[in-house]
């Protein structure tokens, strides 16, 4: 792995990453190879103490019956959809749990209301005013960290007694900061922070699931 590390720009003198690629490639498979080990070293700088505390209130708030908001714009969006899939039926399958989850970037009519009459820049926060409640949690994806709405909404639910989980890349943005718990990918490249977020929301919910099972159950089940 330190072969593969070497290999890597180091950062600019303004501190910001090396994006990827740096060069062009000849081929699709020489592409892929490269964008392949990126994503390794990029998932090793996930902090796995981060990781295990995002666990830690995912698992409070299922057991206590709360609410698990999730947002992103873009792929995020995608994201924020596909957990919400992962972490209602994903987790429920085989366990004592039964997960109330609910993705903010889901229902397109009321996104466009809300972006239409009020502004984008409010569409996750107006929604989270209307639906959620101290205790609740909310993951807010970003991968720049700096998307106005994502910002506003975990602004909002850390003022109003939420427990916020962010999922950022690049630099982090103020949503790193703003989150009580921050699950950061050092990378600047779009889509290596993607599937890197979409690989910690799965690993956040097969975790979870398979904690409530039994070994047999976990032995006869498929992940």
């Amino acid at each position: 792995m330190s072969a593969i590390r070497d290999q890597v720009p180091p950062p600019l003198a303004d501190g910001s990453l090396v994006g990827f690629p740096v060069e062009p490639y000849e081929s699709a498979s020489s592409y892929f190879s490269a964008y392949s080990e990126e994503i390794v070293l990029a998932a090793q700088s996930v902090e796995l103490a981060e990781l295990d505390s995002a666990a830690a209130i995912l698992v409070q708030a299922y057991l206590n019956g709360r609410t698990v908001f999730s947002c992103g714009n873009g792929g995020s969006a995608a994201i924020a959809n596909h957990l919400q899939c992962d972490h209602l039926k994903g987790v429920r399958t085989g366990s004592d749990l039964a997960p109330r989850v609910v993705s903010l970037s889901s229902n397109v009519e009321l996104l466009t209301a809300i972006a239409n009459d009020i502004t984008y820049d409010e569409v996750f926060a107006y929604q989270l005013q209307s639906q959620s409640a101290a205790g609740d949690v909310l993951i807010a994806i970003s991968s720049s960290g700096r998307s106005s709405n994502i910002v506003r909404a975990l602004s909002w639910a850390r003022d109003h007694g939420l427990r916020t989980i962010a999922l950022t890349g690049f630099g982090g943005g103020d949503c790193r900061l703003l989150a009580e718990v921050s699950l950061h990918i050092d990378a600047a490249n779009y889509g290596i922070i993607e599937d890197l977020h979409q690989a910690l929301m799965h690993a956040l919910a097969q975790y979870i699931r398979q904690s409530r099972m039994t070994p047999d159950a976990i032995h006869a089940s498929v992940f």
